[in-house]
Parts: C-alpha cells; structure tokens; sequence
C-alpha cells in the first residue's frame, strides 16, 4: 500500500466515529469534498501558468487531516462536546487537527513531512500566507461554505443545537443585514475562478433562503388563496 493510502486510511479512522444506526460519516464525506476541490484547483490555469510549486503529497494529507480536530475532540457519549464543536472557532479546529497529525502520523512520516503538512493546516487560515498550499486548501475549505452544500452544513449544525426554520432564518436575516456574506466573497478567496464560482453558489443559496421564507411564512398558500377570493369575486359578479 503506497505511503498516501496508509494516511488515507488513517485519516478515515479518525473522521469516521460510531452513532446511533452505524456509523456517522459526515466528517469523512465532507473531507473528500473538500479534496476534490483541492485536486481541481491545484489545475487552475492561474495557477498552472505561473508554474507554482505545489508539494501535493503534504497538501493532501494536509487536507485529510484538516478536519480531524472535530472528531478527536467529541466523544460519542458526550452530546455536549459535540454541540460545542459544532461551532468551534476555525483557528482552535487548526490547533486541535495539527495536534491529531503530530500523534497519528507519527509512526508513519518523518518530522519534516509532519511540520510541512501541520504547517499548510495553519496557513490556510493565515489571508496573508504566501504559501501556495495554504492558499488552496483555504480557498477548497472555503467553497464548501458556499452553495447548496454550504446550506446542508449549516443545517446540521442548526439540528444539533435543535433550531427550527425559524431560527434558521432569523440568521440568514442577520448576516445578510451584517454583509456577512459579501465580506466572505470579497476575503475569503486567493483565486478568482474559485471566488467566481463561490458567488454563482451564494446565487444559489440565495435563490433557495427566498424559497424558505416563502414556505415559512406560508406566502404562496396566501397569494394561492387571494386568488382564489378574487376569481370567485369576479365569477360572482359575471
């Protein structure tokens, strides 16, 4: 087994924990997503064409790891760590998974290749890095934020802390008010053709919140009944 599926396997152990009905496989399936999207920008041609070095084994395993702060830190029996790093601070999850790499990769990669790939998870949260793989792992965590998968995480974490519709969104309402949304777009992207993806996602979300409100509220079964009313009043008067 080549030394990239040995931390592969590794790492999906540590993403991977018992739940009720099998096993709970969100931190897992949202890493591979998150490694597709580091593979298509490592393609980019902004980045192809400036010829940058990319050291690909450590920023693969960088991103394998980049969420395993969550897992090692929520003990299946313990809900209430689990509802806190539901929401854990970025900058703690970089602490606690460089943590998980320095002990589980220990046996298995030299020290240089540990301190490369904790550093690429550090820098990733760092917007003023020169670090190419920083840079790209930043931007594949960030795209996930976005669109209809980045609405999916942020229900989950709404469910763990047992938040209705209407909770959901009153916080839309906030960030949208609070420019929360145009300041991620306009920061939190090294490379245009993401940033331009990330906001044709953001279109989409959009589209989707003005449909929740819509069902929320129960609008279209109120303009549904006006129209009703007023036919009936026109057919009457006929």
């Amino acid at each position: 087994m080549s030394e990239i599926n040995v931390i592969r396997d590794i790492a999906r152990q540590c993403l991977t924990s018992p739940s009720v009905g099998g096993a709970d496989n969100w931190l897992w399936d949202r890493t591979q997503r998150i490694l597709r999207n580091v593979e298509h920008i490592c393609r980019l041609p902004e980045l192809v064409a400036a010829d940058v070095p990319i050291d690909r084994f450590c920023l693969i395993a960088a991103t394998l790891f980049s969420d395993s702060g969550f897992a090692n830190y929520a003990e299946v029996e313990d809900m209430g760590a689990k509802l806190v790093l539901a929401d854990v601070k970025a900058e703690d999850l970089r602490g606690f998974s460089t943590q998980v790499v320095s002990e589980k990769l220990a046996a298995t990669l030299s020290g240089a290749k540990i301190d490369k790939i904790n550093r690429i998870i550090t820098e990733s949260g760092n917007r003023e890095t020169d670090m190419p793989e920083g840079k790209i792992l930043s931007d594949a965590r960030n795209l996930d934020d976005m669109g209809a998968v980045g609405i999916y995480n942020d229900f989950r974490r709404y469910v763990f802390h047992g938040k209705g519709v209407a909770d959901v969104m009153e916080s839309w309402k906030r960030k949208v008010d609070y420019r929360y949304w145009q300041a991620r777009l306009k920061e939190s992207f090294r490379f245009e053709t993401v940033r331009k993806l990330a906001v044709q996602r953001f279109a989409a979300t959009e589209y989707f919140m003005t449909q929740l409100k819509l069902e929320n509220a129960a609008q279209d079964l109120e303009d549904a009944l006006l129209e009703s009313m007023e036919a009936a009043g026109q057919g009457a008067t006929c």
